[in-house]
């Protein structure tokens, strides 16, 4: 069984294999580039980036398709395409790349278009890639527009389908990283569960939350609002902190979590300020108890569905499936915050998935409840890896006992 052995390098361990982990990567988005119809991908999402690349780019707010990319083909190395404020960056710090190439932000037409004739259409020579199908995870309409115009031996389609293949089942290297990033991003709930008290406010609690992440070296959140939710902030959910003042009586749910090495961990708990009334209590129970159900068949040859199935008949059994948050109640999880597969997702399209080792997920069934004095909405929120046999939960924060019936 592995552990978080401490994020720093040491010569007196053996701890993350970077080198291995990078190699990894790339062989498996490759085996899932030739198994498919594309000739080349193009992304631009931060994880699929981050898997191909491990850059760690400045992310400005609401930029993150338009600043950095990576072209790929089957038989190829990585073709970074960053942020002229990137460009150095990866040139003299990131030796596995063979190739960085500085771009625009890809929002303004004209830097589009230059873009595409200029670096892209010679990037895609050089790789040997002078038509068929190119793959795209997500892009402004410009940029579609201008591969078309520039590229007609091109089409475009789905690559983020291929990226999602590639990494479903996690590599024996991501494991301990993400491990890591629980620690990480237990320490960060902690600091914010002991904080959390009448008088304070929920900005407070998550800004002394946000410390204790960088403080440990954590790149970012799990949510870039962090969700800090008092009383009845919870009844239905403000997915974010506020000014509220929390008040005696008040539940309140912490959502933060941390991203380590690029991978994320999303771990969330609720406790109460003061004494918990009976309502409360029922509610947080129906919670414990629908998440433990739903891990305990988190096994091979199990599917997502018999996980939610096993999470809304114990919620269920206590009178609360009807208020269930209408959001699913588990997600995958890795380099990317949220990532199929899904867990009680119940909107068209969704689907069913068999569990295998090596998935990992954020579990988090939500009930709420209105006109609770103190707020009647709970989450719990754990980590869990499926492996050969027993499922294992990565998160170790304390539940809330005096919530317990």
């Amino acid at each position: 069984m592995g552990y978080a052995k401490g994020p720093m390098a040491v010569d007196w361990e053996e701890r993350y294999d970077f080198v291995a982990l990078r190699t990894k990567r790339i062989a498996k988005v490759r085996a899932e580039l030739r198994g498919s119809d594309l000739d080349a991908m193009l992304l631009w999402k931060n994880e699929n980036v981050r898997y191909l690349t491990s850059l760690r780019a400045q992310i400005i707010a609401y930029k993150a398709s338009s600043l950095n990319g990576v072209l790929l083909s089957p038989t190829s190395e990585p073709v970074l395409l960053c942020s002229g404020g990137e460009l150095d960056k990866a040139r003299f710090g990131m030796p596995w790349l063979a190739s960085s190439h500085a771009i625009p932000i890809m929002e303004q037409r004209e830097l589009v278009d230059g873009f595409v004739t200029d670096i892209l259409t010679p990037q895609l020579r050089e790789l040997g890639v002078t038509g068929g199908r190119l793959g795209i995870d997500q892009a402004n309409l410009s940029l579609i527009e201008s591969i078309h115009k520039h590229l007609p031996n091109f089409q475009l389609t789905d690559a983020d389908t291929v990226m999602q293949r590639a990494r479903l089942i996690k590599l024996d290297e991501e494991i301990p990283i993400i491990e890591e990033a629980c620690a990480i991003g237990d320490s960060v709930t902690q600091r914010a569960l002991d904080e959390t008290r009448a008088g304070r406010r929920e900005c407070d609690v998550a800004g002394d939350a946000l410390q204790t992440l960088y403080y440990l070296g954590g790149e970012m959140p799990h949510v870039i609002t962090p969700y800090v939710a008092s009383g009845e902030h919870m009844s239905p959910p403000h997915r974010l902190c506020t000014d509220k003042v929390i008040r005696n009586q008040d539940l309140c749910f912490i959502d933060i979590g941390a991203m380590w090495n690029g991978y994320f961990a999303d771990i969330g708990r609720t406790t109460i300020v003061g004494k918990p009334s009976r309502r409360q209590k029922e509610i947080y129970t129906a919670v414990y108890e629908g998440l433990m159900a739903g891990i305990a068949v988190m096994r091979p040859g199990r599917t997502n569905l018999d996980v939610a199935n096993a999470i809304i008949a114990k919620v269920s059994k206590h009178g609360f499936g009807d208020n269930l948050f209408s959001l699913f109640i588990g997600h995958g999880i890795g380099i990317g915050a949220n990532e199929p597969p899904y867990i009680g997702e119940t909107l068209p399209g969704a689907t069913v998935y068999e569990l295998r080792p090596n998935m990992v997920f954020a579990v988090e069934p939500l009930v709420w409840v209105p006109d609770v004095r103190g707020g009647g909405g709970v989450r719990i929120e754990d980590m869990v890896l499926v492996t050969e046999g027993d499922p294992r939960i990565l998160s170790r924060v304390e539940y809330e006992e005096r919530l317990l019936m």
